[in-house]
C-alpha cells in the first residue's frame, strides 16, 4: 500500500513550446481511486506518463512511498487506450510475458493458470487464451489489458482513457468491471489513477476527482467522496446533490475551455 505525493510538479517538452503542466500538487492515499478529469489535450496523460516513470518532471517532486519516481517500475501497472498488446502474441501470452517479468521464479504452468484466473475475473472466455489480438473485439482486447494489469498485482494502477474508443454498452460493462475488481480487494485495494474527459465516468468511478485546466495545466478544482452521497448509475441524474455536482463540473470545464479559446 503506497501513498503518492506530487509537489509543485511542472513539465515541458522544450522551452519553446511552453509548459504542459504548470504547478500540480496532489496527495493521494493508498487505495484511493483518483480520476484526472479535463478537456482532451490538457496534460492529464502527461501526468500519467510522469507517474509511470516514462518522463521526468521539469520541476517539483513526484514521490511514491516517500521515494522519488525513477523510471518505470512493476509497482505501477498501466492500462492504455490502445490496449498495449503485442500483436504477434496470443491474448494469453500477452499476460504471461508480463508475469514472467513480475514473478521470474514462477513456473510456466503457474503463470498460465494465473493468466486464466484473471481472464475469468474479467469475464473473458478461456478459449480466447490462444487467440491473437487481431481476432479479438475492442472490448476483449481491453479486458485482456485489464487482466494483465491486475495479474501482475501492482499496488498502483495507471489507466489512460482505457475505454475511450469503445461503444457505450461495452464501456459501461468495463467501468463496472474495474470498479468491482477494485472494490473486492478490500484493505489491499490498488491506488488507481484514471484519466478521463467524461464527467459521468469520473463521478461513477472516483473516490477523488481532480479537474485539470487547459495547459499549462493546474488543478482548478478537487472533490472527494469521503463524505456525502456517492454517485451511482441509479442516482446520477436524480439525486439533487449529485446532479448539482455534475452540472458544476460540466460548466467549470466548458468555462475554462471558452476562456482559453478567447485569450
Amino acid at each position: 500500500m503506497l501513498n503518492v505525493s506530487m509537489k509543485n510538479v511542472s513539465f515541458y517538452y522544450n522551452s519553446d513550446e511552453g509548459a504542459v503542466l504548470g504547478d500540480i500538487n496532489m496527495e493521494v492515499k493508498a487505495g484511493d481511486f483518483v480520476c484526472l478529469l479535463g478537456q482532451s489535450g490538457c496534460g492529464k496523460s502527461t501526468l500519467l506518463r510522469l507517474l509511470a516513470g516514462l518522463e521526468k518532471p521539469t520541476g517539483g517532486q513526484m514521490l511514491v512511498d516517500g521515494k522519488a519516481i525513477n523510471g518505470a517500475s512493476l509497482q505501477r501497472g498501466v492500462v492504455f487506450q490502445d490496449y498495449g498488446l503485442f500483436p504477434w502474441m496470443t491474448a494469453g501470452e500477452n499476460i504471461t510475458i508480463a508475469l514472467e517479468y513480475r514473478f521470474p521464479e514462477m513456473k510456466k504452468s503457474e503463470r498460465k493458470e494465473r493468466a486464466l484466473h484473471w481472464m475469468r475475473n474479467v469475464d473473458m472466455d478461456e478459449s480466447l487464451f490462444d487467440k491473437l489480438p487481431g481476432e479479438l473485439s475492442g472490448g476483449q482486447k481491453q479486458r485482456c489489458g485489464i487482466a494483465r494489469a491486475f495479474a501482475i498485482d501492482p499496488p498502483i494502477l495507471l489507466m489512460d482513457e482505457p475505454f475511450g474508443s469503445l461503444d457505450a454498452v461495452t464501456k459501461s460493462k468495463l467501468q463496472d468491471l474495474v470498479l468491482r475488481l477494485w472494490q473486492q480487494e478490500g484493505d489491499k485495494r490498488k491506488t488507481i489513477f484514471f484519466v478521463t474527459h467524461e464527467v459521468d465516468e469520473a463521478l461513477l468511478l472516483a473516490t477523488h476527482i481532480s479537474v485539470f485546466s487547459q495547459s499549462p495545466a493546474s488543478i482548478m478544482y478537487s472533490h472527494s467522496f469521503d463524505e456525502g452521497i456517492k454517485p451511482t448509475r441509479k442516482n446520477m441524474h436524480t439525486e439533487p446533490e449529485i446532479v448539482d455536482l455534475r452540472n458544476y463540473l460540466i460548466k467549470l470545464i466548458h468555462k475554462d475551455a471558452e476562456e482559453r479559446a478567447y485569450k
